[in-house]
């Protein structure tokens, strides 16, 4: 039976399941879905744009291994966020890692009912939406144990598609195969106006949403609560970021740019579609088709998932509504969980009502969301070293390479992507202009619980008592 740790959580997450879970949490459909229209949008140069924002995942990651060796929590970041920048920082960091997937779950909830719209077009969208939500809601509440078996085969899945795609397409480009007209092949990465068709400002401009591609890679720290032997499983499954981004990503993204030029890809296909579809392999969209719904639900599945951990986290300090801390007699937080389903709800009536730019508004918005917590982790980490060279603790033998400086080059990467936002396109600008908004809110929300919490304290008059 499995063992129940002081938070009430259950050790129920095995190596072959968190293994998956590290490895298809950077999988989704930024990827699947939206590098065709960055490559129509910057040509061949997202390759780089895929390697930068890669190379600060994987500091992130590690940052987050250090943290996690130092202290395994289901709190996760929030958790270190209170330990090593202050209760502020815990509130802000949760409540902005609950909005990212709250946005992203509203893109993905009907992400899913467009997909399954392909098969069953006469089944109105919502009511597709309403039963992937449905299902997803009680695997997540039934235990923690199936939501990892499923999030396993939703992650082999996707693996597998992967795996496929990078054999045939590097067998394409090495044989130089003509694809619907063209030859595949390195020539296309400049043959159509160059590496940077579009200029380099262009290429910078996508970096928000490969961001977002990368969103969920961190879901394997808050997993460190519910995981059986984290010292020991962890630091390989987070080890495995390195290569899964320079393999799954970057040699993806690289092939597409070598197989076709970039002007044969659009926003509203799957890129993997688009190539496959030109090689006249029937059937094939069906096929890609299931992958990437596999890749949306799994998304859904993961917030489902992670912002009841967070949630509970934060209702424990009083910084959230108690109902969302409520643990069920399966140990799981149910309360959490259940808050999250009825954003993703309203994200259902939201894109039904609204077309297409909610989507992308969402997306753009989620995005702040992954930037708030990456910098957080690094933050946090920054503080570990610093005290433990004040000798106030002592730090892993799992550490970030590099620290300091690898961690302040990741925040100023960060940075640079929010301020980039401001010049990219109508949802992004929406987005960056929402930031004072969202800071607005969130200081208004610290100051009232603090105003509570100071209320809730009665202060003692010590001449009473010597009376």
């Amino acid at each position: 039976m499995d063992s129940v740790d002081v938070d009430g959580y259950r050790k129920a997450l095995g190596k072959r399941q968190v293994q998956m879970i590290a490895i298809g949490g950077a999988i989704g459909v930024g990827l699947f879905l939206g590098a065709g229209g960055r490559l129509n949008q910057a040509g061949p140069s997202l390759v780089l744009s895929y390697a930068l924002c890669g190379i600060a995942a994987y500091f992130v990651m590690r940052a987050l291994g250090e943290l996690v060796m130092h202290e395994p929590s289901s709190g996760s970041f929030v958790t270190y966020a209170r330990k090593f920048i202050g209760p502020w920082a815990g509130f802000a960091s949760g409540w902005m890692y609950w909005v990212n997937w709250a946005m992203t779950g509203i893109a993905e909830i009907t992400a899913v009912a467009i997909y399954v719209h392909r098969w069953l077009p006469d089944v109105p969208q919502w009511v597709t939406a309403m039963l992937a939500l449905a299902v997803l809601l009680a695997v997540n509440l039934l235990s923690v144990r199936l939501f990892g078996e499923l999030e396993f085969w939703f992650s082999v899945i996707k693996v597998l598609a992967i795996v496929v795609f990078l054999v045939v397409g590097l067998g394409l480009v090495v044989t130089a195969a003509d694809i619907g007209g063209t030859p595949a092949g390195p020539g296309n990465l400049t043959g159509h106006g160059g590496f940077f068709p579009a200029g380099v400002g262009v290429a910078l401009m996508t970096l928000q949403a490969v961001i977002f591609a990368y969103s969920a890679i961190e879901l394997v720290g808050i997993a460190a609560g519910e995981t059986k032997d984290p010292h020991k499983v962890l630091p390989k499954a987070i080890n495995s970021v390195v290569w899964r981004i320079a393999i799954f990503y970057v040699g993806s993204v690289l092939l597409l740019a070598m197989l076709l030029p970039w002007p044969f890809y659009n926003g509203g296909e799957s890129p993997f579609v688009t190539v496959f579809s030109r090689l006249g392999i029937p059937g094939v969209g069906d096929v890609m088709n299931a992958v990437v719904l596999t890749a949306a639900l799994s998304s859904c599945n993961s917030g489902l998932y992670s912002t009841g951990r967070i949630l509970r986290a934060l209702a424990e300090k009083g910084e959230a509504p108690k109902f969302v801390g409520r643990m069920s007699s399966r140990h799981v937080p149910h309360g959490g969980i259940l808050f999250t389903s009825v954003a993703y709800l309203f994200g259902v009536v939201l894109n039904y009502l609204v077309p297409k730019e909610a989507f992308d508004i969402a997306i753009a918005i989620a995005s702040l969301g992954v930037v708030a917590t990456w910098a957080t982790l690094i933050l946090c980490q920054i503080r570990l070293r610093q005290a433990a060279l004040r000798g106030e603790l002592e730090r892993p033998d799992y550490r970030m390479p590099g620290a300091p400086y690898t961690g302040w080059a990741t925040l100023g990467f960060l940075a640079l992507v929010i301020i980039l936002m401001a010049f990219a396109g109508d949802a992004e600008r929406i987005a960056f202009y929402s930031l004072p908004a969202i800071v607005i809110v969130l200081a208004v929300g610290w100051r009232m619980i603090s105003r509570r919490r100071a209320s809730a304290t009665i202060p003692v008059d010590q001449d009473s008592l010597a009376r």
